[in-house]
């Protein structure tokens, strides 16, 4: 059995503890966030999703608008205009254009300890162009040599897709654009080279009416901007704990025995969790072992409870010697940390 130890503060931050970027909005909820060291300091990039306060009788909500001050704009329609069509939580429509309630960017939380966190005031990261005007989501953060790559799901009535940045030093970013069409997401680099490439997970969306597929793909480039040779190597298991669909966390783990990767699945109850996988050291598109079992289950109360409730969702991690540090997003609702033992993880994948 792996030892999980939750730390006894979470979760570390609420939405509560985070200021909306702009007048009027609030934030509803926290997500998954990326996590790096940069100056001696642990950072965590959550994705946060903001909503307007709502008028009585009034839908109201954000829509990224670069002529806008702050880069987003608000737009207001009427409940009872026959244009509207609203019966979901997430998404409306007016008049054939799609909205979603909330609207999210990436902001940055800062700690010394890794426990006690300040968020910053502002967005690191907006949705800008045409593939990022429903916002921008769920980043993972990779190192490799001084530079900081950025993936995360660009939204937009296009679909979501994988966009990235880079930056040395969270001022100036290089922006790399599109690097994975939609539908896709989950988007992983790996921190070094295998055999002269740079590798990626992913997780392209296929649904196509009965059919669904949410798997785990592969990817590999020459320069971190063209992708190609996708191959799918891991599947959603029948009647376990990943029935439903899986996704990459954050970047693979380099130990002995192979890449360690930490990855979520879900079941037909949309009850999410987590695994993991190692893959072949010189080879990733082989897969050596994978969890029958999961590494973390949502058994909190706050992570049973909350705006989309029974999900632990990582995507971002810290390292030091056997000990592995989630952070990960609980009920889509706050940011949480615990820590396993990457040892212990092995040994599971070894039975």
């Amino acid at each position: 059995m792996n030892t999980l130890n939750r730390f006894p503060k979470n979760p570390l931050i609420t939405p509560k503890d985070v200021k909306p970027s702009i007048e009027g909005a609030e934030v509803e909820c926290l997500l998954n966030p990326g996590t790096f060291t940069f100056n001696d300091k642990i950072y965590l990039l959550m994705r946060v999703a903001e909503r307007m306060i709502q008028r009585e009788g009034y839908l109201s909500t954000l829509v990224v608008d670069p002529a806008a001050e702050e880069g987003v704009s608000i737009v207001e329609f009427a409940l009872d205009d026959p244009k509207l069509a609203y019966d979901d939580a997430r998404v409306f429509s007016y008049d054939g254009e799609t909205y979603l309630t909330t609207l999210s960017h990436l902001r940055l939380a800062e700690s010394s300890d890794g426990i006690n966190f300040t968020v910053h005031d502002k967005p690191l990261i907006l949705g800008e162009g045409i593939y990022e005007t429903f916002g921008v989501e769920d980043c993972r953060v990779t190192q490799i040599g001084d530079t900081y790559h950025l993936t995360y799901t660009a939204v937009s009535e296009y679909g979501p897709a994988v966009g990235m940045q880079s930056t040395k030093d969270l001022q100036s970013f290089t922006k790399n654009g599109i690097i994975l069409p939609p539908p896709n997401k989950d988007c992983a680099i790996f921190e070094e080279k295998v055999n002269d490439l740079y590798w990626c997970l992913h997780r392209p969306v296929v649904k196509v009416d009965s059919w669904n597929e949410l798997n785990i793909w592969i990817a590999s480039s020459p320069d971190l901007k063209h992708w190609g040779d996708n191959q799918c190597i891991a599947k959603s298991r029948p009647g376990m704990w990943d029935s439903q669909r899986i996704g990459a966390g954050a970047a693979p783990i380099k130990t002995a025995e192979g890449w360690l990767e930490i990855y979520h699945g879900c079941d037909e109850s949309s009850r999410y969790c987590l695994g993991a996988l190692l893959l072949d050291l010189n080879d990733p598109t082989k897969v050596l072992a994978r969890s029958a079992k999961p590494l973390m289950e949502p058994d909190a109360d706050y992570e049973k409870e909350g705006f989309f409730g029974n999900v632990v969702f990582t995507n971002g991690h810290l390292i030091n010697d056997d000990e592995l540090t989630l952070y990960y997003g609980a009920s889509d609702t706050v940011i949480c940390a615990a820590k396993l033992s990457i040892s212990e993880i092995l040994e599971s994948l070894r039975s």
